[in-house]
């Protein structure tokens, strides 16, 4: 024990984690804090904003994935020393997330109701669902630009800064769902529409905040005229690693929501029993998805440093740590499952969840101490250690093929034609994640992914080839 106390390793992780695990936690806290103020509406405003936070997932998914790309080049130049490369790539991540968020607010905005119709056929849900998405939609402009800056800061370590805002945010988010939900301090009570007005007001004073952070940092600008810079090796490198990245990260996150859809053709119960087990297992895994993205921002900063036999060495421990995280996740699910079914039956809110509901959550609840080991381990290889030497394209493919070709297909067959039982089809659902390990530990073992992804003389071409258009 003396011996790990001493590795430098630790205190280097610890560092880098920590600020993210609290970041993870106030945002499962935003979530849950929805679901428990929601509950004193009703089951159907926790159906549908679940429902209607799909799309939240996954614009996150993009976010993350563009985050994520940025953060794969950013790390490891700023492990080599080079502040203009990671300006560049900045700017490059910009023009994409922009894109993407103001399609995104403009479909919220128009058709809100269309896109419910996707996950729910309901005209109860789908009403409190598409005024709640029309609200957001300018909370969705807003955190393309936020997530993407919030990245670069943490690909450089500055991750206290990050929590800041994110605890900022978070923390304005709750206080401002009391307000809306219940009508403290003369506020009106607008129950669902008051979630996404509070949500839609914190994000918009975190973009402010993220612009004051940028008019005082010395190197990591949140300049809109990075926006403009073109760079075409630096273009390409995003094209050829990020793009996988992001590719991936929304191929999952859409056949994430497909599982939301099959649940919500089943029966409501199903989807207000899965709305609070999703709460349940995001506090269950904050401190592996936490590895996972500081693990990432670490091994890329070596590998990037050339130290790649450090960083194989610190991969090894990685794991192991996710290993042990995951375990500790899953008893904690199992240690926390009768106080939520207490809080899911209490008859002091205005509507307890029916007994079929409750039937549905203890077992999802038992399901998913387990299943957060699957997922914590996938995601520390494949978004954290894989992508921290440029190794996206493995994730893409292994995903594509286990969600669309595996998991959704079998939950589809299962529901509707098999016509199994809710919990049945879950329990295949949840399946997903350990069906891909076999493929995943051969890539980690196989070493492909420790590759130095940084260029030499990026920015010393000759005078009539600097900044070729991208």
């Amino acid at each position: 024990m003396g011996k790990l106390l001493k590795d430098p390793f630790y205190g280097q992780i610890g560092k880098l984690v920590l600020p993210i695990v609290l970041q993870n936690l106030l945002s499962a806290a935003v979530n849950s804090a929805d679901v428990i103020m929601l509950k004193f509406v009703g089951q159907s405003a926790i159906s549908a904003v679940s429902l209607a936070a799909q799309y939240a997932s996954i614009l996150f998914m993009v976010f993350y994935g563009l985050g994520t790309g940025a953060t794969m080049l950013c790390a490891q130049y700023y492990g080599k020393g080079d502040w203009k490369a990671i300006h560049v790539v900045e700017g490059i991540a910009l023009r994409f997330s922009m894109i993407i968020s103001t399609a995104m607010a403009i479909a919220a905005a128009a058709v809100p109701q269309l896109l419910m119709r996707l996950f729910t056929s309901d005209p109860e849900l789908i009403e409190l669902g598409g005024s709640y998405l029309r609200i957001l939609s300018v909370c969705y402009f807003c955190w393309g630009i936020i997530e993407v800056y919030l990245a670069v800061l943490r690909s450089v370590g500055r991750v206290a800064t990050s929590t800041a805002l994110n605890t900022f945010a978070f923390t304005l988010n709750v206080l401002l769902n009391a307000v809306f939900i219940f009508g403290l301090f003369g506020a009106p009570k607008l129950g669902v529409a008051g979630v996404a007005l509070a949500t839609t007001i914190s994000r918009v004073l975190e973009l402010l905040l993220c612009l004051l952070v940028s008019y005082r940092s010395k190197d990591i600008k949140l300049k809109f005229s990075y926006l403009f810079v073109r760079n075409k090796p630096l273009f390409q490198d995003f094209i050829r690693l990020s793009l996988p990245a992001l590719a991936n990260d929304v191929v999952w996150g859409v056949g994430f929501a497909m599982y939301s859809v099959i649940m919500g053709h089943l029966s409501s119960d199903a989807v207000a029993a899965n709305s609070l087990v999703t709460v349940v297992r995001n506090f269950g895994t904050v401190f592996c998805f936490g590895l996972a993205s500081a693990g990432g921002i670490l091994l890329g900063q070596k590998i990037g440093d050339n130290k790649l036999k450090e960083a194989e060495s610190a991969a090894k421990k990685i794991l192991w740590l996710t290993v042990a995280a995951g375990a500790i996740g899953g008893l904690l699910i199992l240690a926390v499952s009768p106080l939520v079914l207490r809080f899911a039956s209490a008859g002091f809110t205005s509507e307890p969840l029916s007994g079929t509901a409750l039937h549905y959550l203890k077992y999802m609840m038992f399901i998913n101490s387990y299943y957060v080991m699957g997922a914590a381990v996938n995601t520390t290889l494949i978004a954290g250690v894989f992508r921290s030497g440029g190794d996206s394209r493995f994730g893409l493919v292994c995903d594509l093929i286990d969600m669309w070709i595996y998991a959704v297909p079998l939950g589809f067959f299962a529901a509707f034609v098999l016509k199994l039982p809710v919990l049945w089809v879950y329990f295949l659902l949840c399946t997903d994640e350990f069906v891909k390990w076999p493929w995943v530990f051969r890539r980690y073992h196989s070493k492909k992914w420790l590759q130095n992804i940084t260029r030499e003389d990026l920015f010393q071409e000759p005078s009539g080839q600097t900044g070729a258009s991208s």
